[in-house]
């Protein structure tokens, strides 16, 4: 495995548990919602280097997501 790839399995675990943790949420829940986001798709796209944002700011654009249908930041 990649760093690349180690760093994003971070992130997305990290993802899944503040969501499950602040929604009160399952976390095989979490899981698919965070699986089934834009957030995850650029996460994929090592060339967006989100996977090098913090936690908090890639959770930010996570909710950005749910609550408005897409990501708002312009620079992604």
């Amino acid at each position: 495995m990649s760093r690349e790839e180690q760093m994003i399995e971070y992130m997305v675990q990290d993802l899944v548990e503040i969501l499950s943790e602040t929604s009160g949420m399952e976390y095989d829940f979490a899981m698919k919602i965070i699986y089934s986001s834009e957030v995850y798709d650029k996460l994929m796209e090592p060339g967006t280097g989100l996977y090098r944002e913090s936690p908090g700011y890639v959770y930010g654009l996570l909710q950005d997501e749910l609550n408005f249908g897409h990501i708002v930041q312009a620079e992604l």
